[in-house]
Formats: C-alpha cells, structure tokens, sequence
C-alpha cells in the first residue's frame, strides 16, 4: 500500500507541474496555478490559495476548453467525501477540534491532511488565547502549542512509510520548525518543494529558515517556475535588493506584469535600500490597482512616516480604518500616525492592538521598541526588541534598536555586540557603521573607529556624519593634515548636495579649517574660511577675532607661507558666497586608516 501510495504521489507532483523553469508556456502555467489554487483551498490553506489566485489573474483567462479539471476522487476520497464536507465547514467557521473530531480514521490524503491541520490550528489558537494577556517574555515562554509534539510523533511515521503528499510534508516542516528542529525542518519543507512545488506556502517557510546566501547554495531545489519567485522572494529577506530586482524585472518581462503581488515586493525592496521616492511612487501606483489592499501597507507607512507627510499618513490610516480596523497592518498604521504626531502612549497601544490580534508579527514588535524608547522605558524597548529577534533573527531594526537601547544604559561592550549584528545584515549600512565606529571610540578603540567612520563615508553616508566624526577622531589624535581633509570633503558633500546649509557641523568644519590654514600661514584660505564661520552663530565671534588677527599680521608684513606644504586647499568656488553645483570627485583617503 505505502508503494502505491507513494506512486500516486509522485504523480500527482508530475501532475501538479513539476514542470521546467521556463515561463514560455504561460498558458500551462496559468492552468496549474488555478489548479493548485483550489487545491490549498480544499486544505484550508488560504494563504497559498490566495497567492495562487493572485498570480492566475495577472494572467490572461483561458478558454472553457483550456480550463483545469477538477482533481480526480479516488476509492478513499469517496468513503471520506461526507466526512470531509461536514468536517471542513466546521474548519471554515475556525471550530478546529470539532472539524477534527469528525475526521478521525479518514484514510484519504485530502481528510487526513484536514485533520492533522485542524488539530495543529486548534493548538496554535489555544496558545495565542493564552499569549494574548501576558506579552511579557517569561509568561510567553511558558506557552506551548501542546498537540505539536503528537503531531511530530504521527507524521514523522507517516513520512517514513512515505505515506505523506506534498501538503502532508509542508505540515509536517511546520510543525519541525514550531518544535525548533531546524535542520530537519528545511529538509522536509524541500522535500514538499521537490513533490509539490506548486504549493507557495512549503516555500515560504523555506524562505524563514534560510539566513544567508551561503546555506542557499546548499540546497538542492527542484527546477522549475516557482523557484523563480523564491530566490527573487529570499534575495529581498537576505538584503540582496539587486539580485531580487534582478528576478523580479525577468519575471515582469515573462509576462507577470499585472501581478500586484510582484509589484508589492519591488516596492519592499525599494524601502530596504532606502529608495524612499522610488519606494513611495510604486506603492502608490500599488494603490490604484488594488485599492482595498492592506497587505504591506504598514511598509508603506514606515515610508510616508520617514517623510513626515502627514496628511498623506492620515488618509491612509482612515482609509484601512474603514476597510477593517481589526487587522495587524491597519493598527501598525495608526500606530505611525500617533507616533508621527509624537503621541506615543497613544502609538505604542496601536502596536500592542496588533501583537494581540498576531503576537508573531514582527513589524510590530520592532515598532512598540521605537515608541517605548521615545517614552525613555528602556526595559520594555529592550523586550519588544528581543521579541522581534525571536520572530525574525534577520530583522536589523531590531538588533540596531538594542544596540541604542544599551548605549541609553551606557553599556558600550553589549551595544558594540548588537551593532555588529545588525551590521552583519546590513554591510552597507553607513548607520550601521556610524553607531559601531562611536562604540569604539567609546571602548577607546580608535583604530577600529576610524575604520568604521571611512567605511561608513565609502557606502554612502545617508546622515553625512562619517567624515565629522572622522575628523574629530584625527584631531583627538593630533592629525592635523587628515582631520583637515576630512573637513574639506564633508563641505564639499554638504554643498554639492544642494541642501541648505543648516547642518550643525558645518561650522565646526569651517572653524577647524579656519584655525588650520591660519597654523599653515595660509591667509587668504584662512580668511575666507573665516569668513564662512561669521555666517553661523556659534562660531561667529571666533571668525571675526581670526580675519583680525589675520589682518593684523599682514599689516605687520607677514607673507603668506609658500615653503610649508600644504596641500589641501579649500575649493576655490567656496572662498566666494556661491555654491558648487557639480560633485567633487572625492579626495583619496586612502592613507587615513591602517
């Protein structure tokens, strides 16, 4: 029996279109997704029935005689069919202990997967009902999905008898991966990828278990489509926006245009590098085609949030509001909204709202650290934050917010920990690098510090911090000549941005130069960045007594210095009032850091 079940099932992968991984029958493909669409739906995973719909409808529609069969009863689809109907109209209504009640003994792979579904999903609603009141760590580690161990028990016999289909094996990943067992987890969940690659929902947890680029070559994946949307869905987890971008262009230009769920997903990888127009404009346009979406529109408000537009996040929160008020997203949205209008008590209860309504989602709990570290409760901050790790080690936001939170308590040794982590996820990071380089300045490593400021300028400094921070660092170390140059280009940076010249350290730059050339007798350098310095309120009475002493010496007869090298020279567009338009190409530091 078990070898003929296991015949059946490699078949139906067959089936199910195993299939290649070209897209040029887009036809075929339609019709599996179709297929496989109500197929998850029979199961109860709507989900992935969803996703499958989705895609479908991106696609042009078949013709009545194109369209997918319904899937062939067998001898035990047929003894199991009143059970089942009766059984999956109480799973609908979320009764999963009377659904499984009802299913006991079922033999077919369709009841029986109904079955051990019900009972895992009855499991995890005890346990949320639980969680709910006690969102402390302690409590909610105390609370178990009790079924998952028998679970684990009558499946893992099922998978050595080989008596589990594609479905039976994504269930069975779940509950491994519930259970911690992580390596047996991605096994299995490949496994179900290879017999039914299909079902997104198998590769979706892949996709959660896999940390790094490197266990991604070791995995051996079947050749199809749908690896296509993996690697682009895990490129975007693992920060690889290139890459991700990459694959979700190709998979445009393979005929999935319309796919809003593509869209959606640029759109993410835009807010992951910070590409916050290109991020805005798509989501926009996401908004038009699909306009009662609420998936990611908690992303959309981190944006809208970072900008400050605010009538735009006050629409948007009004507009989920009247969609349904009762789901994470939409309470994540209010949430930015109260916190953008500094209201955090108020924002931080929003975000609690949506731990209630999903205590595994992760956003959330990133969000209510922000807002309790605003409210300067640094032991709850630091508890959001560990449960954020919890739900997604590869969540940066949550290893740079302990990290702030640390250096509040003044524990530089654990901020340095956590700053490295969340460097590690994002190597291009320049706040990343910025908060290590100050953690090693404060641990007195001054060495590793400067590293750190010139990487961070490398990547693409965002807060245009790295080359101050760089230069205080030369001047606390009497390097005179690099502290020098580092001013030098900050200006530059600061100017060839076009952006008003409020920066604070603008002035600082000025008056250190100022002080510089003034050492290297260079008067008419030092003048005209004396001059500059009168323009800043702080650093104007130096400015002033500096173009006096300078006019003093020269009245005196003092020459300006030609034997002393002195090699950086303050660009002459900025010894006048006007501003340089183009970028200047930057200077070589390369001598700055060991």
């Amino acid at each position: 029996l078990a070898g003929r079940r296991a015949g059946g099932m490699a078949a139906a992968g067959v089936a199910a279109g195993l299939g290649s991984s070209d897209f040029s029958d887009l036809r075929e493909i339609k019709k599996q997704l179709l297929s496989v669409a109500e197929r998850s739906r029979e199961r109860g995973l709507q989900h992935s029935g969803k996703w499958a719909s989705e895609l479908a409808f991106a696609l042009d529609p078949l013709p009545l005689s194109e369209l997918p069969p319904p899937p062939a009863l067998t001898e035990e689809d047929a003894r199991d069919l009143d059970a089942y109907t009766l059984a999956k109209s109480y799973f609908d209504l979320k009764e999963y202990d009377r659904a499984a009640y009802f299913l006991r003994g079922c033999k077919s792979q369709k009841a029986y997967f109904l079955y051990m579904y019900s009972r895992y999903l009855s499991g995890e609603k005890k346990k949320d009902d639980e969680t709910v009141d006690s969102l402390g760590p302690l409590e909610k580690g105390q609370v178990k999905n009790e079924a998952l161990r028998e679970l684990r028990v009558e499946l893992s016999k099922k998978h050595k008898a080989r008596e589990l289909d594609g479905f039976g094996l994504y269930l069975y990943g779940v509950v491994l991966r519930k259970l911690d067992l992580v390596k047996e987890a991605i096994d299995v969940f490949v496994e179900a990828a290879h017999v039914l690659p299909l079902h997104w929902g198998a590769w979706l947890e892949l996709c959660n278990l896999i940390t790094d680029k490197e266990m991604l070559k070791f995995l051996s994946l079947p050749d199809t489509w749908m690896k296509e949307f993996f690697l682009a869905h895990i490129y975007t987890e693992l920060q690889l926006i290139e890459e991700a971008l990459q694959k979700y262009q190709s998979l445009i230009d393979a005929g999935f245009s319309k796919s809003t769920y593509i869209i959606s997903q640029i759109a993410v990888a835009y807010h992951n590098i910070r590409d916050i127009d290109k991020a805005l404009s798509i989501f926009n346009e996401l908004r038009k085609q699909d306009p009662y979406r609420i998936e990611n529109m908690d992303t959309f408000s981190n944006l809208l949030y970072v900008r400050s537009m605010k009538p735009e996040l006050s629409y948007l929160a009004h507009n989920l509001c009247e969609i349904d008020k009762y789901r994470v997203e939409t309470c994540c949205v209010i949430g930015n909204y109260y916190s953008l209008r500094s209201q955090h008590e108020k924002a931080a209860l929003y975000f609690q709202r949506a731990l209630k309504l999903n205590p595994r989602y992760l956003g959330a709990w990133t969000l209510m650290g922000h807002e309790y570290m605003e409210m300067k409760n640094t032991s709850a901050a630091i508890q959001a934050y560990r449960h954020a790790i919890e739900v997604n080690k590869r969540d940066y936001r949550a290893w740079y917010g302990l990290g702030q939170t640390y250096e509040i308590l003044k524990m530089p040794f654990y901020c340095l920990y956590y700053y490295r982590r969340a460097h590690q996820l994002r190597p291009n990071d320049s706040r990343m690098l910025v908060a290590l380089g100050e953690c090693y300045e404060k641990l007195n490593q001054l060495v590793e510090a400067k590293k750190c400021y010139w990487r961070a300028y490398a990547v693409g400094d965002v807060e245009k911090m790295a080359l101050v921070k760089l230069a205080k660092l030369h001047e606390q170390l009497n390097e005179s000549e690099q502290a020098a140059q580092c001013y030098i280009k900050y200006i530059q940076d600061i100017y060839s941005c076009g952006e008003i010249v409020e920066h604070l350290e603008v002035s600082t730059a000025f008056r250190y130069l100022a002080q510089y050339y003034f050492k290297c007798k260079l008067w008419d350098e030092a003048s005209a960045c004396a001059q500059k310095c009168c323009a800043f309120n702080d650093t104007r009475e130096e400015g002033k007594a500096l173009l006096r002493q300078i006019l003093q010496l020269r009245n005196q007869g003092e020459t300006s210095s030609t034997d002393i090298a002195a090699p950086f020279f303050l660009p002459a567009s900025l010894s006048a009032n006007n501003t340089p338009t183009r970028r200047v190409s930057p200077l070589n530091l390369s001598s700055v850091t060991p």
